[in-house]
């Protein structure tokens, strides 16, 4: 079997690249390892307008939200709270479901219980994947790129001998069909006891009911304990203890930057290649637009018969520019709040308790790019600064440009 371009993994990340190269006239095939495309679910499923924007549809959105509370470890509340939605709880299966429609629609083709093996170069450039059925029957494919749009642990960035990320935090969440908590606001978790390296989150479906999870570093202690801590919280705080989970997820996410993207044949985008926010764990936005980059690339390189790793090159050039300075300074800004105490956390949140920060927080809040909202709370906060005295002089010398806007509507062909 033949293909010009061999993507595998059909979550978002994946179907973009192929949607947009079946569009510009590519022959595409995205190689799915799972029965179907979307399960199991791989995310809590809270993105910003930028996701609906690049995905072209808003079917598969549950319900908006307009602010967050945060907890401090001693459990303290500070809640934000926006006239506007910031951001939208979506049916995350239904997002990777209609994006796989919209490229499949474009020409690109489908297989799924499909596990990518390895695969070999051939002396004139072609590339033979090795696959393997769900009934342990094995295939080759030939193609002239392979895009690894198959998560944390991608057997493509193994294959091709790319490094991997820099850290892995283990995640364990679950969905209940009824959940108390106010259906207009995010509840985010701080401290050791219950999520030490990331955060716990309580996020309302729209339906009366919640996904509640944590992200935490690796360690003795495993992320399902705390997410039982998480549940323990709640349970004390409502009288009631949670019940009749329908859905659980384990998973990784990914933090920090790779060295680079491509080989010689191959690159990564998603996941796959660690284009994950380093201080909340999302990704699908940054998988989407990164996507849409290397397809952009991929489409001028297969046009110009060159599928070395220094032609796709460009693809890291572009992705970084766009994006490396968010990343760069949101991974500083992550090694600083891991070197905090609980006790310091507790003074980060009296901080974000004075007057004026939540009016900075509700002004320059984004989920997509949170260093700018960090830089102007250092720039009105005495208190901040004198917790973070370092941290106020790196986003003040750093380049912080202009936030990229996206077009809406449906995805646009790759030029």
């Amino acid at each position: 079997m033949e293909a010009e371009v061999l993507v595998i993994g059909a979550g978002p990340a994946g179907s973009t690249v192929a949607d947009r190269l079946a569009r510009a006239g590519h022959d595409v095939l995205v190689v799915e390892e799972h029965a179907r495309v979307g399960y199991p679910v791989q995310c809590a499923g809270l993105v910003s307008d930028r996701v609906l924007e690049l995905a072209g549809t808003r079917s598969m959105v549950r319900t908006a939200v307009h602010g967050a509370t945060v907890y401090s470890p001693s459990l303290r509340p500070v809640a934000f709270r926006a006239p506007d939605p910031r951001a939208f709880v979506i049916d995350r299966a239904g997002l990777d479901i209609a994006l796989a429609d919209r490229a499949a629609k474009g020409g690109a083709r489908f297989e799924t219980g499909l596990r990518f093996d390895g695969a070999t170069r051939g002396e004139n450039g072609s590339i033979t994947a090795r696959l393997t059925a769900a009934d342990g029957g094995e295939r080759t494919i030939s193609t002239r790129l392979v895009v690894g749009a198959d998560g944390v642990t991608s057997a493509v960035a193994r294959a091709f001998r790319l490094r991997r990320p820099v850290e892995i935090l283990p995640a364990f969440e679950a969905e209940f069909p009824r959940s108390p908590g106010d259906p207009d606001q995010v509840e985010v978790y701080l401290g050791r006891a219950i999520a030490p390296g990331l955060f716990g989150w309580w996020i309302p479906d729209g339906e009366g009911g919640a996904r509640v999870g944590v992200a935490v570093s690796a360690g003795p202690v495993s992320a399902r304990a705390y997410y039982e801590r998480l549940l323990a919280h709640r349970a004390r705080r409502f009288g009631a203890p949670l019940t009749g989970a329908t859905a659980f997820l384990v998973s990784g996410i990914p933090i920090g930057l790779l060295p680079r993207a491509v080989a010689d044949g191959a690159l990564l985008v998603g996941d796959a290649a660690a284009q994950v926010k380093p201080l909340s764990g999302g990704g699908i936005f940054t998988g989407m637009r990164c996507a849409e980059l290397a397809a952009d690339v991929a489409h001028a390189a297969l046009g110009a018969g060159d599928l070395s790793a220094r032609r796709l090159a460009e693809y890291d050039e572009r992705w970084r520019l766009e994006l490396g300075g968010e990343f760069s300074r949101a991974l500083y800004l992550r090694r600083v709040l891991r070197r905090l105490s609980d006790d310091d956390l507790e003074r980060v949140i009296a901080a974000l308790d004075e007057s004026g920060m939540r009016e900075t927080i509700v002004a320059f809040g984004d989920i997509d790019f949170p260093s700018h909202v960090a830089r102007n709370l250092l720039l009105q906060s005495p208190s901040l600064v004198r917790l973070f005295p370092k941290a106020l002089g790196a986003l003040r010398t750093s380049r912080v440009g202009r936030v990229p806007e996206v077009e809406p509507g449906r995805s646009r062909a790759a030029k």
